[in-house]
């Protein structure tokens, strides 16, 4: 196992394309297509869902010691939050409903592109109700937050429902916010969305990682992408039953109290949906501590994502998240290029390490005995038991 050399120029220009792609849960056809595509560069077979969720296969390139050898999942969403057309309003403004759970906070002052169904794109911006200080004067400093309290204007010459409907703007029409993405010389990266697509990048990058340099690859890996993790479904029904760990890669939110920073990566040990898995967690802080990569430690207290949304689904599988800092979630969020960088060095070092739990090979097993245990036993020397119980013999 080898810590790789991380391509940094592709991992950002796929970020830039990533973030160029409109793509509000519900409405990321295109988004599915360029990450087929940049599969097929990498010459990864993959397969699709019905609804357009991606599982591509890192193949185990070992030779084979046992008869069976369980999978592992690497999960990132392709998915963002956005809002959709809830009612054209008698002034020819749109009243919006928000796609993910969001504030409106940050949907205010937002550069936007509703997209119709008769294929035309129309431009505009939300605003609070109360829009000009000219004209309300401090009643708009008292407007409350909420998403009955703004309406987006459309850059078109309309001034009644009948003409913003003459447009074929519709009820349902998806209304996606400009990411506006910056990457300053010091590293820093400042965007909408970059929850997932920042760790989408850094997945696609440690993939191109592994492969350039033909590493060992112990086990099958699933590379998956989902598309509706924004709304809690995410990889609720894509986990194959060979699969024995799921990573779910995704934003770590960087704020007083928590531990995520912007620098190293961030793994939680529990969120909203219960604690992870006490081992590969544990693994994974391990793997960071043993090729030097900085990490943090945290707890997530309203956060959900395609690692629960699998467990929920009623996956028999050990669960981990592996997360990126960054300040502001769900707003103009900022992350490091260092950080990107790190997160796909430990995900390429995942990729190389074999099972975390030797008897996960077995689906169930009718003793207690090769069972695992999560503190070392009397008589044992520090460390033992991981040891014993963890990776390829």
């Amino acid at each position: 196992m080898h810590k790789l050399e991380i391509d940094k120029g592709y991992l950002v220009g796929t970020l830039l394309d990533l973030l160029a792609i409109p793509s509000p849960t519900g409405f990321t056809d295109e988004i599915v297509h360029y990450t087929g595509a940049r599969l097929d560069e990498l010459g990864v077979d993959y397969e699709l869902t019905r609804r357009g969720t991606m599982r591509a296969i890192l193949r185990r390139n070992m030779p084979e010691r046992r008869k069976s050898s369980p999978a592992c999942a690497v999960v990132s969403h392709l998915d963002t939050l956005g809002a959709m057309v809830r009612e054209i309003k008698p002034n020819g403004r749109l009243a919006l409903m928000p796609v993910g759970t969001w504030s409106s906070r940050w949907a205010e002052g937002g550069r936007v592109t509703i997209f119709s169904e008769d294929g035309k794109r129309f431009r505009g911006s939300v605003l609070p109700l109360l829009a000009s200080g000219h004209v309300y004067n401090e009643a708009i400093d008292t407007q409350p937050v909420s998403w009955d309290q703004i309406e987006l204007r459309v850059d078109e010459a309309v001034e009644s429902a009948a003409s913003t409907a003459g447009l074929g703007i519709r009820i349902g029409d998806y209304v996606a916010f400009d990411t506006s993405p910056e990457i300053l010389e010091n590293g820093f990266i400042v965007s909408r969305h970059l929850d997932d697509k920042a760790g989408v990048a850094s997945v696609l990058a440690a993939l191109k990682a592994v492969l350039d340099a033909k590493a060992a690859v112990p086990m099958d890996c699933h590379v998956v992408f989902t598309v509706s993790e924004e709304v809690g479904s995410g990889a609720s029904a894509v986990i194959e039953s060979d699969v024995s760990e799921v990573i779910g890669i995704d934003i770590g939110p960087v704020a007083a109290g928590q531990g995520a920073r912007e620098n190293g990566v961030t793994i939680p040990l529990m969120d909203s949906a219960g604690p992870h898995d006490y081992h590969l967690t544990r693994r994974l802080l391990a793997l960071c501590e043993e090729h030097g990569i900085p990490a943090h430690r945290d707890v997530f207290r309203f956060y959900h994502s395609d690692a629960g949304a699998a467990v929920s689904a009623g996956a028999d599988v050990r669960t981990a998240l592996l997360c990126f800092g960054a300040d502001a979630s769900h707003g103009y969020e900022r992350t490091h290029l260092t950080v990107l960088t790190q997160l796909a060095e430990v995900i390429a070092l995942y990729m190389q390490a074999g099972p975390t739990i030797r008897e996960d090979r077995q689906r169930r097993l009718d003793s207690v005995e090769p069972f695992s245990h999560q503190i070392e036993q009397d008589g044992d020397e520090p460390g033992s038991v991981m040891s014993r119980r963890t990776g390829e013999e």
